[in-house]
């Protein structure tokens, strides 16, 4: 499979990025009942344009689990910003996603991707080590407050997906992960190359990620973004876990 592209099912040729994110956006979009064991109400979702069809998960802004530290209603914005940061670092780590309406509201909508429930982190994390090393520096640059292992889906590909990023973007440091593997380690010059670009872009009000983002977070979440690109730029080491609850429950 391209690098551009994703699978609907094993079945179906792969569609490009462009293309499955246009699918997400204006395909009718139907239901087919909620994902159990969800903190939050999560649909399974049907979603067709002519001939063109996908699975999605579906997360509308109403069905959103009240939280203390994030402000309600925002779950489904923080969401696209993890994929706007994935596209922009070029790491195709999380699935399209878009916002729209359906039949409970505004909401995010995801890219379904077909994965062995029972692979996960702690199952095939040895297997690609640099696949999560990306991973790692990513949940450090959003601030993912969840990054449990079943948040990591292996593909028929062997690609790795990264899913669930309702809780990211916090001013404060949150960050709480099963992957601590390589902490204090070297970050790969390639990744922190991505970084310093992807910091870039945020330098410049015009710029087209920054105004995507400015749309999605707060001021002062942007602020700590930046802050943390800094910090993984001047460290050049993936980070060590904080003095607060520093992996997520449960792990899976």
């Amino acid at each position: 499979m391209a690098d551009s592209a994703i699978r609907a099912s094993a079945e179906q040729p792969p569609l490009s990025i462009e293309s499955a994110s246009h699918l997400l956006a204006h395909g009718e979009l139907e239901l087919q009942g909620l994902i159990p064991w969800s903190s939050n109400y999560t649909y399974l979702a049907v979603v067709t344009q002519d001939d063109l069809q996908t699975l999605a998960v579906y997360k509308p802004c109403r069905g959103e689990r009240p939280l203390w530290d994030f402000p309600s209603g925002t779950l489904a914005d923080r969401e696209l910003a993890a994929y706007v940061v994935s596209q922009a670092l070029d790491w195709r780590l999380v699935p399209p996603t878009v916002l729209r309406d359906g039949p409970h509201g505004r909401g995010s909508l995801q890219f379904y991707i077909h994965a062995d429930p029972d692979e996960h982190y702690f199952t095939c994390g040895k297997k690609f080590p640099e696949q999560f090393k990306q991973i790692a520096v990513f949940d450090a640059l959003i601030n993912n407050a969840d990054r449990k292992a079943g948040h990591c889906l292996c593909d028929a590909d062997n690609h790795i997906w990264a899913i669930d990023h309702g809780i990211c973007f916090h001013a404060e440091s949150k960050l709480r992960t099963v992957i601590w593997e390589f902490a204090g380690e070297p970050i790969p010059a390639q990744l922190l190359d991505d970084v310093r670009r992807f910091r870039a872009h945020l330098s410049s009000r015009s710029d087209a990620v920054t105004k995507t983002l400015n749309r999605l977070l707060a001021r002062e979440e942007m602020a700590a973004l930046r802050r943390r690109a800094d910090q993984l730029i001047a460290a050049a080491r993936f980070p060590n876990p904080g003095s607060h609850r520093h992996i997520p429950w449960p792990p899976v």
